[in-house]
């Protein structure tokens, strides 16, 4: 995708089936565990990559710090009816090494991020955070997001 400006070496790109197995080790190390995912890649996952990568609205992104990934991103570009009809850049699954926390990483990744959401003109960019994850929480009202609606799920499985 690209670099970010004076970031040092973090270099921001789409994800690559060698990236999985990182992917997955990060999502596991901060997963609420809502589900039981698997130890090891599973072919959902791989079906699921594979369907990410072939859908121009979607991006599983992936921040490496020499040939070392240590933050991932899922963005998903959705065309609303409201805002005129805008674009908005819905971000989740974000997750840092947490040895690298509080470093700046997870912020270049969203700065690379928000500047691909201004490049393509979305009209917002919005995510979701578990109500027990304080410290994302405080991490994205640094970087300007605002608790402005109420998330409501219903899980399936």
């Amino acid at each position: 995708m690209s670099t970010l400006p004076g970031s040092g070496s973090l270099v921001v790109r789409e994800a690559t089936e060698e990236d999985l197995s990182v992917v997955l080790s990060l999502m596991r190390e901060d997963s609420l565990h809502y589900f039981d995912e698997p130890p090891e890649l599973s072919p959902n996952q791989r079906a699921a990559f594979i369907e990410i990568s072939d859908d121009p609205n979607q991006q599983l992104l992936v921040g490496t710090l020499g040939d070392r990934v240590v933050t991932t991103a899922h963005v998903t570009w959705i065309r609303m009816m409201s805002a005129d009809g805008g674009l908005y850049c819905q971000v989740e699954a974000v997750r840092t090494e947490s040895d690298l926390r509080g470093r700046g990483i997870g912020a270049q990744l969203m700065a690379v991020i928000e500047a691909e959401a201004r490049r393509r003109g979305a009209a917002r960019m919005q995510l979701t955070s578990n109500r027990r994850r304080h410290d994302a929480h405080r991490f994205y009202e640094r970087l300007g997001y605002e608790p402005s609606h109420v998330g409501l799920k219903k899980y399936l499985t």
